[in-house]
């Protein structure tokens, strides 16, 4: 579900996962193990997140939340997806996102922990946060990968509170994506931007990235360690939530 590629020795990772790319165990798992490898180890040089077809991702896959028997394997699931997301976001190398299509709920948010997003061109994808119209919060590293990504409380308010789909243009100006670049050049100008900004004498990048991104990933990381955020996980046996995941699930098909 996740294809592995070493271009110019950055790591090209590609979801490839039916239709819609959703993000389920199965990638999360390997998703980290990639993320372990690139920051143990001198090669890759970075890391490029793309998709297969017309989505980049339609976030989680449903069916998971749908299927929880109980808090504590809602509890669970989110403990593990949590510490992935956050080790992504904290990567040591460049982690760039090249958005090849639809890129929506947590599919957008594994792309905001990229270092950068870049997207193709095309004017029927459409990018955006809904889940505040499914009736789901976000969990306490999805809300700080995504604040960190904006520039403004503002723009993360039109985005998360909206729950709008936006085209490529208006995800430039809300700063959810940095480039829009040809089809033909999405992954080669990823591959570039990873180059970039490793290949200098030190590899001082990696010293800057920690800088900037560790006071996020360990105030993520102590607020996970306690046990309030547990209550959140309530959502998921609410009738009306459950009801409307079933319906975007079914229309998904």
């Amino acid at each position: 579900m996740l294809e592995t590629v070493l271009h110019d020795d950055v790591q090209i990772v590609t979801l490839k996962n039916g239709k819609t790319n959703p993000i389920n165990l199965e990638i999360l798992t390997r998703l980290n193990e990639i993320v372990r490898e690139a920051d143990e180890n001198p090669s890759p040089k970075g890391i490029v997140l793309t998709g297969e077809g017309r989505f980049f991702s339609s976030g989680f896959d449903l069916p998971i939340f749908i299927n929880f028997k109980d808090k504590d394997e809602a509890i669970a699931f989110f403990t593990f997806a949590e510490n992935v997301l956050t080790n992504l976001f904290a990567c040591r190398k460049p982690v760039v996102a090249a958005v090849n299509g639809h890129c929506a709920a947590g599919g957008l948010i594994f792309s905001m922990a990229a270092d950068y997003r870049i997207i193709k061109d095309h004017p029927k994808i459409k990018v955006g946060m809904t889940e505040i119209k499914i009736g789901l919060p976000l969990t306490i590293a999805q809300h700080e990968v995504m604040r960190f990504g904006f520039d403004s409380s503002l723009k993360y308010r039109d985005v998360m509170f909206f729950g709008d789909m936006v085209d490529v243009h208006r995800a430039k100006e809300l700063k959810l994506m940095d480039e829009i670049v040809a089809e033909e050049d999405l992954v080669s100008r990823a591959v570039q931007v990873v180059s970039q900004w490793i290949d200098t004498p030190n590899r001082p990048f990696m010293a800057l990235k920690t800088l900037l991104r560790q006071e996020t990933a360990d105030r993520i990381r102590r607020r996970l360690a306690e046990k309030k955020w547990h209550d959140g996980m309530d959502c998921f046996f609410r009738e009306d939530v459950r009801q409307t995941l079933e319906f975007v699930q079914a229309g998904m098909q």
